[in-house]
């Protein structure tokens, strides 16, 4: 039996988020063997998680309590420098003309390689925990930074993603910046909300959902 912990991640287990993410990138994307590289990319991604302050990381852990998939919701503050103007130097505020909008990022979504059987539910229980903080306000919309496997996955979904700009690589694979609008996060939300059997409020304490293997 196969058990999947969903719960949120505390500041000082962002360490081990970022290597989950780096590795499981190019688990899935292609061979890696440069430990320096690793270290390096690493070290990137934890200092950047490390300087969101109103960040939220939800994840998955096995029976091991090894995390085997991540994700996290970061409401703009409009200071932060978010990946999409560090990769590929866009300004949200240039694309987002409404003053008004709520921008919200969505990053560091991985999932383990192996769990392919368990791995699509996961995957959406993860991404309904995140849209749930990014819905509580009808104007919003959010970015993210995803390779075209998964911009694939969510236009197969339902989620409208408009394409940014031209893909770079990125931690193993073409990363293509898109924005996701409200009505196709809406949608998505209210089809999978029973996933969530707490509210993301209440996931401090973790949700223990029972799989067969």
């Amino acid at each position: 039996m196969e058990y999947f912990n969903f719960c949120s991640l505390s500041n000082k287990d962002l360490h081990e988020l970022a290597e989950f993410v780096v590795t499981e990138n190019f688990n899935h994307h292609e061979d890696y063997s440069d430990l320096e590289q690793f270290r390096a990319e690493v070290d990137d991604i934890y200092h950047e998680e490390k300087s969101f302050n109103d960040s939220k990381i939800f994840v998955s852990r096995d029976n091991d309590q090894k995390i085997n998939g991540s994700i996290r919701v970061l409401k703009w503050n409009h200071q932060d420098v978010l990946p999409l103007e560090k990769l590929f130097r866009i300004n949200p505020q240039d694309i987002i003309k409404n003053k008004n909008t709520d921008i919200w990022h969505i990053g560091r979504f991985a999932i383990k390689k192996g769990i392919d059987k368990t791995g699509f539910g996961v995957f959406k229980t993860l991404m309904a925990y995140a849209l749930n903080e990014v819905c509580h306000n009808e104007n919003s919309v959010a970015i993210a930074e995803c390779d075209a496997k998964l911009l694939k996955v969510l236009k197969l979904m339902g989620i409208e993603a408009i394409t940014l700009a031209e893909p770079i690589h990125y931690l193993g694979s073409e990363t293509i910046p898109v924005l996701l609008t409200y009505n196709g996060l809406k949608k998505f939300l209210d089809k999978n909300c029973h996933l969530m059997t707490k509210t993301a409020s209440d996931l401090h304490q973790s949700v223990v959902l029972q799989r067969t293997a």
